[in-house]
């Protein structure tokens, strides 16, 4: 079953995020179990994103989650956060395409 997980957050920093999420997909190529990413940013609140990861299974999120350049990424992200992220981990029950 397909796994997503969303991230929320409030930051003015986005492109040093930016910057520490293009150095965490160096440092894991080939590693690296996430499928597809897409980062958002609210139109009301410049400073809300939400970031929608994409894996094949949470057992492959979690493997992911497991590498250590990921846990070093989360303790660095979290000092660009004006916060602590909100996660959302979603099982896909559908998944339909028009």
């Amino acid at each position: 079953m397909a796994f997503i997980q969303i991230i929320e957050g409030h930051s003015n920093r986005a492109d040093e995020m930016k910057a520490l999420v293009e150095d965490l997909e160096a440092r894991t190529e080939g590693r690296s179990t996430v499928r597809r990413s897409i980062r958002t940013q609210d139109r009301d609140d410049p400073s809300r994103f939400m970031v929608i990861v994409f894996f094949d299974s949470y057992e492959s999120a979690m493997e992911n989650s497991n590498l250590p350049e990921t846990d070093e990424f989360s303790k660095k992200m979290a000092e660009l956060l004006d916060g602590p992220p909100t996660f959302y981990n979603l099982d896909v029950v559908e998944d339909q395409t028009y």
